[in-house]
């Protein structure tokens, strides 16, 4: 049983949210954000100063509804990553990107088929991407060795997508603070499940906010994890 116990806590360290603790890493993405939308509306958002809630009562510009359910990424990606699906929807795509995020098979794909599956689904816009940021997310070799060892896999089940109130607000407070780098933020939220060697198994609630990419007529990518979730 002792050794059951030990191979169950290992799934909990694959997200690396210990990295997120940093005072470094948090100041970092803050920066990186306000590069992004280069306005002081949405930069007050990201680290924290705009704590309103309320909501705009009209759509902010590009702000688009979810659809009934979002499509499972493509298949063909690198390894066992799913490649980017063709979607323009930022709520739809940043379901599929978290998907992916909580979505690994050690059996069958190396770490470094897993970073550069991944890599595929951030923006190429360089200035904007937060790469360092997303990787993070993944377990160093050494880690994913021992987990391969172990035969562990995961699986999510996307349940909700949507634009937290404090971007909402940035956005109606500015509209067009959105036209520069056409980045949304979106919360999502989730079931994980995780298999390994021996029949066990086990499940977490996943929640996390994204920054997505989406250009008019452009396939959407992804841009950053915020350090924090936002409601």
């Amino acid at each position: 049983m002792a050794k059951r116990s030990r191979t169950r806590a290992r799934p909990r360290m694959y997200l690396h949210t210990g990295h997120w603790s940093s005072n470094r890493r948090i100041t970092v993405l803050v920066i990186g954000l306000t590069m992004l939308v280069a306005l002081a509306g949405l930069a007050a958002w990201w680290t924290g100063r705009n704590d309103t809630a309320d909501r705009p009562s009209t759509p902010a510009p590009g702000l688009s509804s979810p659809g009934p359910s979002s499509p499972n990424p493509a298949t063909g990606g690198t390894g066992g990553v799913a490649k980017p699906p063709q979607i323009a929807d930022p709520l739809v795509y940043a379901k599929a990107a978290a998907q992916v995020l909580w979505t690994y098979d050690t059996r069958t794909t190396t770490h470094a088929q897993q970073l550069e599956g991944l890599h595929a689904w951030v923006t190429r816009e360089t200035q904007y991407a937060d790469w360092t940021g997303v990787q993070a997310q993944i377990p160093d070799p050494v880690l994913w060795s021992r987990m391969h060892d172990n035969g562990q896999h995961a699986t999510a089940l996307i349940s909700e997508a949507h634009f937290p109130s404090s971007f909402k607000q940035a956005l109606a407070d500015d509209p067009a603070a959105l036209t520069q780098a056409y980045i949304y933020v979106v919360t999502v939220a989730g079931k994980q499940q995780i298999t390994w060697n021996g029949g066990g198994a086990g499940a977490e609630d996943r929640t996390a906010t994204l920054a997505v990419q989406c250009r008019p007529k452009t396939d959407c990518s992804l841009v950053a994890i915020a350090p924090s979730v936002l409601p």
